[in-house]
């Protein structure tokens, strides 16, 4: 029996549809019940006790920066005998010095590998629909703001995550693994801007912002948290320093198939981000 946390997200509701396509026998972990879901529900929330009894597995996604939710599902997966926590982390918790966004990740993995119980850590770098973050602009301007410029990064479907995930959660060998998982191709902004201009049918422009600090402005007006302003402002630092992306072929090697193109991810989402 696996259960699986945050079952109505981009990786999570993908997820959930990969583990009814190969006949898991699985429960989704919801706040409230959800009849638009296509799964068995179990009610509980991350952030008080929870009842796992009955699992074997579990895979934990956490929003936020804490580690409450994390300590809230490890206490209860150790209670109840639960064999394996398959955590979506980040890359970012490769870096050298680890930068904040990844320190967040990797205190959780700790926690968990420091639990006793096997776990398998899942890695992805950003996700391709982190561009339906450009929408308000396109729609209000034609036009995609650039914080990174010549930075690099190679996009993941989180369609592919789920893939993965539900490959590590059904099968015996994953215990006490990373996964660092990556699209197949290493994109500046302005040509995943380009590529999603050619799906959508739409010359878009291409605005870059001089300096991270200007980057958090614009998407908190009324001001960003500090603490998150400063990862904010690190992380983009970083990404605009990484001119080459981080690239694996963990994607094709776990689920034997290869990852999701970019150009066929937009192709796919055109009528939603035009």
């Amino acid at each position: 029996m696996l259960i699986v946390t945050g079952a109505t997200g981009h990786v999570g509701r993908t997820l959930v549809e990969e583990l009814n396509r190969r006949g898991a026998e699985f429960r989704a972990l919801v706040r409230s019940p959800r009849p638009e879901l296509p799964a068995e529900q179990v009610v509980g929330d991350l952030d008080g006790p929870l009842d796992l009894r009955g699992a074997d597995k579990v895979f934990l996604l956490v929003p936020g920066t804490g580690l409450e939710h994390t300590a809230n599902v490890v206490a209860a997966a150790r209670q109840a005998g639960v064999r394996q926590i398959v955590y979506l982390s980040s890359y970012a918790v490769l870096g050298d010095p680890i930068p904040a966004m990844g320190r967040w990740h990797h205190a959780r993995e700790q926690l968990i590998a420091d639990s006793g119980i096997a776990a398998t850590f899942l890695r992805p770098t950003g996700f391709m629909t982190n561009a339906f973050d450009w929408l308000p602009t396109i729609r209000a301007g034609g036009y995609v703001l650039d914080p990174i410029g010549p930075g690099r990064m190679a996009p993941i479907d989180p369609a592919d995550i789920a893939a993965v995930a539900a490959t590590v959660l059904m099968e015996d060998g994953h215990e006490k693994q990373a996964y660092t998982l990556t699209g197949p191709e290493a994109f500046t902004v302005a040509e995943q801007v380009a590529i999603l201009g050619t799906a959508i049918g739409r010359a878009l422009d291409v605005r870059p912002i001089a300096t991270p600090e200007e980057a958090v402005r614009f998407r908190y007006p009324e001001g960003a948290p500090a603490e998150l302003a400063a990862a904010l402002i690190e992380g983009l630092t970083l990404m605009r320093a990484d001119t080459i992306g981080v690239r694996t072929d963990v994607v094709r090697r776990l689920t034997g198939r290869s990852p999701n193109t970019f150009s066929a991810w937009c192709e796919e989402n055109a009528g939603q981000l035009s």
